[in-house]
């Protein structure tokens, strides 16, 4: 007679530990969403450029904006895939992996090269700067050739002008933008950059400086002239219901574009703070003449802003002509912007 007796307690358990095992999805059916979320990170690195703008408050731009910090998101997801067990998660990111690289991972490296004929330099100064001397001083000892300044004021241009002077014999200042120069400069006029019918229906134009933003000037180089554009594009704002505005940016930058397509200058270079970066579509009227120095000769990314804790480089060396061998950022000066330099040669 054979008993009918009750499974023990460490046989129910191995039992119940089985069950459990054999109903747990396996690994590549684990964080689908992590899986989701990898795709679509790749998917806006890949395609950000048909990110729409226009209706959607110009979310391409502002995405363009701070593209490279996207790749943040890969050791977060890589976290989550690893802690998921997730086999799907993991093979997904090498998606938008694979894209940034693509897209930035030329910019890891220092791709500087020795010399140069003229060393540039461009810096937004601050309208509220507390102490423009100090800026002063500051950039006259950063041995450039040729220094471009932005965001001048009434009240602080004489303190530029009087702490540059011994460094630098040859200035001009039109409006809100000027350059100091070690050489002759000739031929120097204001370019218009603000079309006001245009911005009439826009919002917010009333802080818009009304006064001149950019300047063409010609620098005698021992190896002929150098054409020098020195530009202010107006401010991006990020509001609450419009979106990201950059009506004014954008207006300048196709102002600024035409300027240049119009000059028959073998040699130019473009200084100033361009409150965009080049990845940012809204430039490609002048990224399809001129080349960024930090692209071609930087170390690094070479962001210059905000000058505490620099997230985005706004402030550009765009080049036609002349080589870039070097691309680099100087220390705070006292102004929210990092100046941005660079070497050239012919």
């Amino acid at each position: 007679m054979h008993d009918n007796a009750t499974p023990s307690a460490p046989t129910t358990s191995r039992i119940r530990r089985a069950i459990r095992a054999g109903s747990r999805p396996g690994p590549w059916k684990r964080g689908p969403v992590l899986a989701a979320l990898a795709l679509l990170l790749g998917l806006v690195l890949l395609l950000h450029a048909r990110i729409p703008n226009g209706g959607t408050g110009n979310l391409g731009s502002l995405v363009e904006t701070f593209l490279p910090w996207f790749g943040l998101f890969v050791p977060v997801l890589l976290a989550g895939a690893l802690w998921r067990r997730s086999a799907s998660a993991t093979v997904a990111l090498l998606l938008p992996v694979a894209v940034w690289l693509n897209l930035f991972g030329g910019l890891l490296g220092d791709r500087s090269h020795p010399g140069g004929d003229l060393t540039v330099v461009e810096q937004n100064v601050n309208a509220g700067n507390p102490d423009p001397a100090r800026t002063a001083r500051d950039l006259a000892g950063s041995g450039a050739d040729l220094l471009a300044l932005v965001e001048l004021t009434p009240q602080a241009t004489g303190t530029y002008e009087q702490g540059l002077a011994k460094a630098y014999p040859y200035h001009t200042v039109q409006g809100t933008v000027g350059l100091w120069s070690r050489l002759p400069l000739s031929d120097t006029r204001p370019i218009d950059i603000v079309d006001y019918g245009s911005l009439a229906a826009t919002k917010p134009v009333a802080t818009e400086p009304a006064s001149n933003r950019a300047l063409r000037t010609t620098v005698a180089t021992d190896h002929g002239p150098l054409t020098v554009y020195v530009a202010h594009l107006g401010s991006v704002r990020v509001m609450p219901r419009g979106g990201f505005w950059t009506a004014s940016r954008d207006i300048g930058a196709q102002a600024l574009g035409r300027a240049v397509a119009a000059d028959p200058s073998q040699r130019v270079v473009l200084l100033g703070d361009l409150n965009g970066t080049m990845d940012d579509r809204a430039f490609a009227v002048l990224t399809s003449q001129l080349r960024s120095v930090q692209a071609v000769a930087g170390d690094g990314f070479g962001f210059s802003w905000p000058a505490d804790f620099p997230v985005a480089r706004i402030d550009q060396i765009l080049v036609r002509g002349v080589r870039p061998e070097s691309s680099w950022v100087l220390s705070a000066t006292g102004s929210d912007h990092l100046p941005v330099a660079a070497g050239i040669s012919w």
